[in-house]
């Protein structure tokens, strides 16, 4: 903080730090964040669940995946809904169908957007994700059924 009566900066060391082994520097944090391992980049990359899948799964966030499907939230693209077709881990983005812009000749591409800013309204279910949600269930009580898992691929 800034002392008002004179004229040079006071650093203040009152509180401990949570980690002493990880830097709070923003360069390094940087750094750290975009030259991640991929399985780390996948954890970041988690987007929240739409209401119903909250109250039905007991699970509040899910690290999203190719064929999710999501609603867009904050930005120009907000309320518009698709399939998630590419999980770009280096971009930390995703590209979702229909959500794209004209380049100069008229070729499409897709709009990369921060999977923070979407919400997920259906889960690709298999059976690692069924565990990864028994895992995260806060209840301990709700359990994803086998028939659910097997009538997720059937669109």
């Amino acid at each position: 903080f800034y002392s008002g009566d004179s004229e040079e900066r006071v650093h203040r060391k009152d509180r401990m730090k949570f980690k002493p082994t990880v830097s709070s520097d923003r360069s390094k944090s940087r750094k750290a964040h975009f030259s991640a391992p991929s399985h780390v980049k996948r954890k970041i990359m988690s987007a929240t669940l739409s209401k119903e899948l909250q109250e039905k799964y007991n699970v509040r966030t899910m690290p999203i995946r190719k064929d999710d499907e999501v609603m867009v939230m904050r930005g120009n693209q907000k309320n518009r809904e698709g399939k998630v077709i590419q999980v770009y881990r280096k971009k930390y983005v995703i590209h979702i169908e229909r959500i794209t812009r004209e380049k100069a000749n008229q070729a499409p591409v897709n709009i990369g957007i921060h999977p923070s800013n979407v919400q997920i309204t259906k889960l690709k279910l298999d059976k690692d994700r069924k565990v990864i949600l028994e895992r995260k269930d806060r209840s301990g009580s709700s359990e994803v059924t086998d028939t659910e898992v097997n009538m997720a691929g059937v669109d």
